[in-house]
């Protein structure tokens, strides 16, 4: 009994001594847990402006779209570096592909092309004589039709005036042959069967509409009139092909065209049978290089009597060569590339057992089919997102990496930002600022244009610019610095109104008004108008390098989007 006393009483000792060492240890991870949760709680965020982030969910402060929840970062990663997980992979299809070039092992080169029609073998069904269509036997493009098949139904004062000579001319056929014979010909020339031109004759009837057959058999490609319409002899009534045999057309680089030579083998595959490969031989390569792609045509021609191939297929050609060229080009799908401007990106995955991605800018070539070749940014080997591009980068605008829209570096707009802090206010007569604002409202009306896209008003509106700019009086600016700094913005102001005045380009006239804004905005700043004006901003303009405007009003109506983004924008400064 005193052996189980003792037991309970060092146990009862042990809980409590675990209770003074450990106790307030537990209570204080408890505490920085909840810390933790706190520090960690839900950030939102605009999938447009990833600089914004609130506490709570509402509407972006600059362009007005609801707010997304923000993800937090990745640790241990690079500072343009970010990492997705497994879930948004998958729900968003996001796939990879390791770049490699256009050969592939054993001396074989693969090449992109497309299944067209065989132009040899097409045809353009027209009409021999003028007249009105009564009647269009074919409902649609694609279908089949048969040589000798009934196509149209047509109505030809012509071809009724020549009927009625023929019947006279038959009666006096033994008196005048000649002319008889002449206007038998005359009919032959209108395509008229030797039996309807017997049975006008035999019958001394005339009729009145006149059947069009087709001349060959193969399949509508396109229609080219319609029932009802009016025509003239020799109009094209009909594209019929032959799609017996169809062309499948490749491109081929400038650096592999000595590759080639016809009469060549080639393997050609395609995604509509990817367990099937079709054999032919290299019919014909263009002796004339294409200067904007920098590439010729290599076609071969495929036997289609099953109706396998469709004109519009792209199909993939392996052909086997002697020799490789040292430097075959290197290409992408253009799927896995996004333009912004003059940059083109891709994002590559930097770790290969894990969704870990970054941006690449890379330098592009010329376009082969549905890939581009790639001069700068990327080399073999590299795996690259090629489906899902558009995703990707709105997780790294989220996080604030370096993305098409967020570029981190210091753009025009950044320069211009800095260049307008350190404006100072001169003193000048009320007057000389009465005219300036002439000119400043001149520009509000060329904005408000600019904002429902009415390129006409716009000139109209710079060449008003231009009048009331040279009624500013220079010799209201008594001392020289503001006269010298006034001459300096003049001559600027005047060619970016000059611009706009002459073209009618819309996208023009906002390259030009970036410039205009920029100007004006100094001299509003440097001489002031005696009246309050809102400095603005929009971080997407000129190509999502940012671009700045003045407006009479504090709402933002954005000038260089309009109705697309009408109220993307913030007031960068008011100036009174």
């Amino acid at each position: 009994m005193k052996k189980y006393i003792i037991y309970i009483g060092i146990l009862a000792i042990g809980i409590l001594l675990g209770w003074l060492l450990f106790g307030d240890s537990s209570n204080t991870e408890t505490i920085h847990s909840q810390n933790e949760v706190s520090e960690k709680k839900q950030m939102w965020t605009c999938s447009m402006h990833p600089q914004i982030m609130q506490p709570e969910a509402g509407d972006c402060p600059i362009c007005g779209m609801d707010l997304i929840p923000a993800e937090a970062g990745a640790d241990g990663l690079a500072a343009d570096q970010f990492k997705l997980t497994k879930n948004a992979m998958a729900l968003a299809n996001i796939q990879t592909s390791i770049v490699g070039n256009s050969t592939t092992e054993d001396n074989t080169i693969k090449l992109s092309g497309k299944i067209i029609e065989n132009e040899e073998a097409n045809t353009v069904q027209v009409s021999y004589f003028s007249g009105r269509i009564e009647r269009l036997n074919i409902g649609f493009t694609g279908e089949k039709v048969k040589k000798g098949q009934l196509l149209a139904t047509i109505y030809s004062p012509e071809l009724f005036a020549a009927q009625q000579e023929l019947i006279t001319a038959s009666s006096l056929k033994e008196s005048q042959p000649e002319l008889y014979k002449a206007v038998r010909n005359k009919l032959k020339l209108w395509k008229l069967s030797e039996k309807q031109i017997n049975q006008i004759e035999k019958s001394e009837k005339v009729k009145e509409n006149f059947p069009v057959y087709a001349t060959v058999s193969g399949t509508v490609s396109e229609k080219l009139v319609e029932q009802g319409e009016a025509i003239k002899q020799g109009q094209p009534l009909l594209k019929i092909a032959n799609l017996n045999t169809v062309w499948a057309s490749f491109d081929v680089y400038e650096n592999q065209i000595d590759l080639f030579k016809k009469g060549q083998d080639i393997s050609i595959k395609t995604n509509a049978y990817p367990n099937k490969e079709f054999k032919a031989k290299v019919s014909f390569i263009d002796p004339v290089l294409n200067t904007r792609t920098r590439t010729v045509k290599l076609r071969a021609i495929l036997n289609n009597s099953t109706n396998e191939f469709k004109p519009g297929m792209f199909v993939e050609g392996n052909i086997e060569t002697a020799k490789l060229s040292e430097k075959q080009a290197v290409s992408i799908p253009s799927t896995a590339i996004l333009w912004t401007g003059k940059r083109s990106v891709v994002y590559i995955k930097s770790t290969p057992n894990e969704p870990v991605f970054e941006m690449r800018e890379v330098t592009l070539g010329n376009a082969i089919g549905e890939n581009y070749e790639v001069l700068e940014g990327l080399t073999n080997g590299d795996e690259i997102v090629v489906n899902g591009t558009f995703t990707v980068d709105a997780a790294a605008q989220l996080r604030g990496k370096k993305s098409m829209m967020n570029n981190h570096e210091k753009t025009e707009a950044d320069k211009s930002e800095a260049k307008n802090k350190d404006v100072k206010r001169l003193t000048v007569s009320p007057k000389f600022q009465e005219q300036l604002r002439l000119v400043f409202n001149d520009y509000i009306n060329l904005k408000d244009a600019l904002i429902i896209d009415d390129s006409k008003t716009v000139m109209t509106n710079a060449n008003t610019i231009l009048k009331n700019l040279g009624k500013v009086n220079m010799k209201l600016l008594t001392k020289t610095k503001a006269h010298n700094h006034w001459m300096q913005l003049e001559k600027v102001i005047h060619t970016s109104a000059s611009s706009i005045k002459q073209t009618s380009d819309i996208k023009e006239q906002r390259n030009h008004f970036k410039e205009l804004s920029s100007h004006l905005i100094i001299a509003i700043k440097t001489f002031g108008i005696n009246k309050k004006v809102y400095h603005q901003f929009c971080p997407m303009a000129d190509d999502n390098k940012g671009a700045y405007w003045l407006s009479k009003e504090k709402q933002v109506l954005n000038p260089y989007f309009g109705d697309v983004m009408l109220k993307c924008g913030e007031v960068k400064e008011t100036i009174e």
